[in-house]
């Protein structure tokens, strides 16, 4: 088992890559703060794994005082801390017309001053174990789709966070900080979001190959299983890095010939 004995924080991990996530770390030995905002979809994780693998915090990273929380109630049930995964974030649809400094402040509040915050607050206790930080990024960080805006400059700061602090707390504490960009994954809130947006219900079954070579997108359980790597004894001393997880080339991609689009609405 990769991270027998380990306690890893994993925020948003009620659905989604978080949940898959957590799924695989206690697969894996580990005992898991399960963190989001659903209680019953805590629960039904809870279920799935088993009651004596994890413990559920319930509560929006947004609210004064979330992050020094979690960490406390993390200790008061395990006793340590080895690893955290920053996965909680706020997906939201914007661009410059729709976007003030409120809306700005609400999704980086999430995205990115949530994870900051909780390193801060788990610091000391990362620095005995000598532990792992995972960010969950986006590929959207280096610009992002025209409507996604807001989440794409606070997955940006993400980014020279995890390089700022990887080398840094890797330096002076011994933790390490990295930091992984999926690329598009069907997680609940993909197939919703798309669906919300005029895609038939079944639209990731069809998609042009230009989007997805495979022929499919990512699936949140290959994602977890990246995610292992990082939180585990194997990935050694290396800190500060970000890898990015996806089936093309993002940088530098020729665009498409055939000016393939996704479905629309049938």
């Amino acid at each position: 088992m990769r991270l027998k004995n380990k306690v890893i924080i994993v925020t948003g991990s009620t659905t989604g890559i978080g949940k898959a996530i957590a799924k695989r770390a206690v697969a894996e030995g580990a005992k898991v703060m399960i963190h989001g905002l659903e209680l019953d979809w805590a629960n039904d994780v809870l279920n799935e794994v088993g009651k004596e693998n994890v413990s559920i915090y319930i509560e929006d990273l947004a609210n004064e005082g979330a992050c020094e929380r979690l960490v406390d109630y993390t200790i008061k049930t395990y006793g340590k801390i080895d690893s955290i995964v920053n996965n909680a974030a706020k997906v939201v649809s914007s661009n410059i017309a729709t976007t003030d400094i409120d809306f700005l402040e609400r999704v980086f509040h999430v995205n990115t001053f949530s994870p900051f915050m909780l390193i801060k607050y788990a610091l000391p206790h990362l620095t005995v174990s000598k532990g792992a930080i995972l960010n969950i990024g986006s590929v959207n960080a280096y610009s992002g789709e025209p409507n996604l805006l807001a989440y794409s400059m606070s997955k940006g700061a993400l980014m020279t966070m995890t390089r700022n602090l990887g080398d840094t707390l890797h330096r002076e504490n011994g933790v390490r900080v990295n930091q992984i960009n999926p690329g598009w994954v069907l997680t609940e809130t993909e197939k919703k979001r798309k669906h919300d947006h005029g895609l038939p219900e079944d639209w990731y079954k069809d998609l042009p190959k230009v989007y997805a070579p495979a022929g499919r997108i990512l699936w949140p359980e290959e994602i977890a299983a990246a995610s292992i790597y990082w939180l585990s004894d194997e990935s050694g001393p290396i800190s500060g890095q970000v890898v990015d997880l996806e089936q093309h080339p993002f940088i530098g991609r020729n665009p498409p010939k055939d000016n393939s689009t996704i479905p629309t609405k049938k």
